[in-house]
């Protein structure tokens, strides 16, 4: 069923009777209703812009709210498409506008058709801003609809609101904030997969060896090149997501993350259908990473960045400045500025102070920090509040830390779906029913060996956990023996 403005209020009793108590209990004015005659007569030419004016109610608002009742009563789904004679009024009010974006993105997951959507959309909103989108997700995590579902459908979002946000300004910002940093790169990213959309119109999902033959040291570059994308993510991971944290904006920045995760999953399927000469798989698996790229490219400059910047101070921006050359860039130069002063201001108040009493000696903090950071293993330590208090910033990290991870909840420095098993070993620790975990994997061609032992003090109590990781890549080949004296 279809209804607009212009639909009568009797017509959507004579369909749905329960609709009867949802209009007595929305509004006062609507008490009327319980007399059967004034539903006989009032109800058989009142259309619903008329019922929303007696309610004090947005047409909009009140269209998607009976259309979320039907659906949560009777699992029908209402089309709402705009009155004949004109188009509804757009909904002005900023809890009605989310009210209104909620629905249009539940019946969007309901399975209603996009055209109908884009239409109801255009009717009622008008214009969207890129806050209103990220709070929306936000909102409807925070009310029940799983991450995983927002993710599913992420794109979808993008294409039902894409009209109105290409014709937004996309954000201005001098050289060297990382806003600038992220769009240059975003820039060098389309610059590659537009070499990729030439190569696959040249492969046109052939299964013909020769023409694979022919493009595959051009496609195995260029998915070389395109992995250096992983930096730029990193940098919005643990620079620019833990300052969005602290304004309460997590919801999207996970279902980026995720995001994130699946398009480092479709290069490294795409190399090993190269290698395998997996045809047509291949054809598919670097269509689909492409669009991918491009897709959060669009998610960034449209959404993420404008929103960020209308939220965050110059302080925060900081923040994020600070640590980017620790994780570096993706196929640019180090922007002129740094932050080489303010990252040395921490170095240099850490080396003040008397020496520290240990268990077993003592040290300056400029000894216990040098000791730290040579040891041959990468160290995290998180607190019993989860807060991640101190990484070690040795020379060749396994897994990249920038200043952005400090004081941040551990659950947000690792990606959505290895999450459960992070809250898992810290729960036990925390019961003290476990006090160590222990995982092994290969990545790029080294064997990585990954420890978490819970800290407790001298009468038992949790302290947090502190992991250790190491490459012992050639640990793992020593045979025979090798004695001090055997040393040059």
């Amino acid at each position: 069923m279809e209804i607009s403005a212009k639909t009568k209020l009797d017509d959507l009793f004579q369909a749905y009777p329960f609709l009867l108590d949802f209009f007595i209990n929305r509004s006062p004015k609507f008490k009327m209703l319980k007399s059967a005659v004034m539903r006989r007569t009032v109800g058989k030419v009142a259309p619903l812009s008329y019922v929303a004016e007696r309610g004090e109610i947005p047409v909009g608002q009140l269209l998607s709210e009976i259309a979320a009742e039907v659906r949560a009563k009777s699992g029908d789904v209402l089309v709402i498409a705009a009155g004949e004679g004109g188009a509804e009024a757009p909904v002005l009010d900023d809890q009605a506008r989310h009210e209104v974006l909620k629905g249009i993105i539940r019946d969007l997951h309901a399975g209603v058709e996009m055209a109908a959507l884009k239409h109801r959309f255009h009717a009622l909103i008008r214009d969207v801003e890129p806050t209103e989108i990220a709070r929306m997700e936000q909102r409807l995590i925070a009310e029940g609809m799983p991450e995983t579902e927002i993710k599913r459908l992420c794109d979808v979002h993008v294409e039902l609101f894409k009209d109105s946000l290409v014709t937004q300004e996309r954000p201005a910002t001098p050289e060297g904030h990382p806003v600038h940093t992220f769009m240059a790169e975003n820039a060098a990213a389309q610059r590659i997969t537009g070499d990729l959309d030439l190569l696959l119109a040249r492969l046109d999902g052939t299964q013909d060896g020769e023409r694979f033959a022919g493009v595959q040291p051009g496609l195995t570059a260029l998915l070389d090149n395109l992995s250096s994308i992983n930096l730029h993510y990193l940098r919005k991971e643990n620079q620019l997501f833990p300052v969005l944290e602290q304004h309460d904006i997590n919801g999207p920045t996970e279902v980026m993350w995720a995001i994130h995760d699946d398009i480092r999953q479709t290069i490294k399927q795409a190399r090993a259908e190269i290698a395998g000469a997996q045809l047509p798989q291949l054809y598919r698996t670097v269509q689909t990473l492409v669009q991918s790229v491009n897709d959060m490219i669009f998610k960034e400059e449209h959404i993420l960045f404008p929103m960020a910047l209308e939220i965050l101070p110059e302080e925060d921006w900081a923040k994020v400045r600070l640590g980017e050359e620790e994780i570096g860039y993706a196929w640019i130069e180090a922007p002129a500025g740094g932050n080489a002063e303010a990252a040395g201001t921490g170095v240099e108040s850490a080396k003040k102070g008397g020496e520290i009493d240990l268990d077993t000696g003592r040290m300056t903090p400029e000894l216990v920090n040098l000791v730290l950071t040579h040891l041959p293993v990468d160290i995290s330590f998180v607190n019993e509040r989860d807060e991640v208090l101190y990484y070690s910033q040795t020379k060749d990290r396994i897994f990249p830390r920038s200043p952005g991870v400090i004081g941040r909840n551990v659950e947000k420095c690792h990606p959505p779906k290895s999450l459960h098993m992070v809250q898992r070993i810290l729960s036990d620790f925390r019961a003290g029913t476990k006090d160590e975990a222990e995982f092994w994997i290969q990545m790029a061609g080294k064997f990585i060996h990954i420890r978490y032992f819970a800290v407790r003090d001298a009468n038992g109590e949790y302290k947090g956990t502190l992991e250790v990781s190491q490459d012992v890549t050639g640990i793992r080949k020593l045979e025979g023996e090798q004695r001090l004296l055997d040393w040059e």
